[in-house]
């Protein structure tokens, strides 16, 4: 406890206090008088607005694509012609095979503005259940549709591939469009091919998708090389000698820092949550947080439902051991097993995962890592569907209003939507810009 110092005067009187001070209060209103009303705060409501204003959201992930794939099979139509792709409007667009649920899109022009999008990363996904060398044709046609779909709409979507760009057209009051490959099974073990696909513009690639291969373990499959294999470090080499970004969402913990080791440019988590909120092999673990601001990289935090709400990944798999066990029980009656699952889904009413939950993510990465390392990817036309409060790519702002409602600035929410990403991209356009002259990484062809 510190000694306590003697009074340096006697002790004035409240009334002698007053009656000492007040020339000196008498001269400073005389000086510098008081404006005659207060300033009034901001809304929430107002620094959202102000924020998205300055710095539009840049999202790191979304699936349209994937959706012109499942419903379309890539035949967009001719612009104008009956039934042709409208991406103005996709509300009623229509889900032949039922593979979406039968339900529109939860992206499209309108609501991109109404979102106050300005730059989006397209996912040029396809599937990591693909023989290797199908999944390079596809992944080529995924990057084709997309161009396709920027192009037809060029008055407002500007096709970018650099920070220079990207800034133009928030100018120009375009949308900024990125592609970024979702799984390192769309380079077919070749860095010939990954050359190429940053050469086709290509601005991220995700190591692993659900499933390893076979260089890089996947969060939600069996370990089968502890991390990246010695090829897979030259992969994460030689995507940030082309500036291409390195993407850690769905790896495993060993390959995310397996990645951080050999890095020497920023990494991104396109569309990845905080491992500490919501207990997923999908969310990103504190250690390995603390490890991505060391690097300088970001983490775009994802709107997928059971990446959000730990509880709801519980509820799954009581449902499933349930649904196991009713089965067991009664392998000749289906209606006992159906009729059985109603009971249980009625005792047991599915958790929700909500827009205030995606911000206590948001929350804890910035209290863990600061500011400067989180931003967006919601995972729109994927599999961010049944979020309370965020439902398609319009509801941008009610986030951005949660968090001013939370005591976050303007300026702190300006890196959020797009301060952070632009940083991150710039500082790896810079380290590949000094690592040009460096020869290629070779690997030999296996056929």
């Amino acid at each position: 406890m510190r000694p306590r110092l003697p009074d340096p005067a006697p002790r004035l009187g409240v009334p002698a206090l007053r009656h000492a001070l007040f020339p000196l209060l008498l001269a400073s209103a005389v000086l510098a008088p008081m404006p005659a009303l207060a300033l009034t705060s901001a809304s929430p409501e107002q620094i959202a607005a102000a924020a998205l204003k300055a710095a539009p959201v840049w999202d790191g992930h979304n699936d349209v694509p994937e959706q012109l794939r499942d419903r379309r099979h890539n035949v967009m139509g001719a612009a104008g012609q009956a039934g042709a792709f409208d991406f103005r409007d996709t509300h009623a667009e229509a889900d032949p095979d039922g593979q979406s649920g039968g339900a529109g899109m939860q992206t499209d022009i309108a609501r991109l503005r109404q979102g106050r999008v300005g730059a989006q990363f397209w996912s040029v996904y396809v599937s990591a259940a693909l023989p290797e060398p199908q999944a390079v044709q596809a992944t080529i046609e995924q990057v084709d549709v997309m161009k396709r779909i920027i192009a037809r709409h060029a008055d407002t979507m500007a096709y970018c591939e650099t920070a220079a760009c990207v800034e133009t057209a928030f100018k120009q009051g375009r949308i900024a469009s990125l592609l970024g490959a979702e799984g390192g099974h769309s380079i077919g073990g070749s860095l010939a091919v990954l050359r190429q696909m940053a050469g086709l513009g290509v601005r991220y690639m995700t190591l692993t998708h659900v499933r390893n291969n076979a260089w890089a373990d996947s969060g939600t499959d069996a370990p089968a090389h502890n991390g990246l294999t010695p090829f897979g470090k030259d992969v994460v080499r030689e995507m940030q000698r082309l500036g291409v970004l390195v993407d850690l969402s769905h790896v495993s913990p060993k390959t995310m820092m397996d990645a951080l080791d050999v890095a020497g440019a920023p990494v991104i988590f396109s569309h990845s949550n905080a491992y500490a909120v919501a207990p997923h092999p999908r969310n990103v673990p504190d250690d390995v947080l603390l490890r991505l601001r060391a690097n300088g990289g970001i983490i775009m935090v994802n709107f997928f439902p059971v990446y959000i709400n730990g509880d709801l990944r519980l509820w799954t798999g009581r449902r499933a051991g349930e649904e196991a066990r009713l089965k067991a029980l009664n392998p000749d009656r289906p209606q006992a097993v159906k009729d059985g699952m109603a009971a249980w889904t009625r005792d047991n009413p599915k958790p929700v995962a909500t827009l205030a939950q995606v911000a206590d993510h948001i929350e804890h990465i910035i209290r863990l890592i600061g500011v400067d390392h989180v931003g967006l990817g919601g995972d729109f036309d994927g599999g961010s569907v049944g979020l309370q409060g965020l439902p398609d790519v319009s509801a941008y702002p009610a986030l951005f209003v949660e968090l001013a409602r939370r005591g976050h600035s303007q300026a702190d929410l300006q890196k959020l939507a797009s301060g952070n990403m632009m940083r991150v991209l710039k500082a790896a356009e810079t380290y590949a810009a000094t690592h040009r002259a460096d020869p290629p990484i070779e690997n030999p062809t296996t056929f």
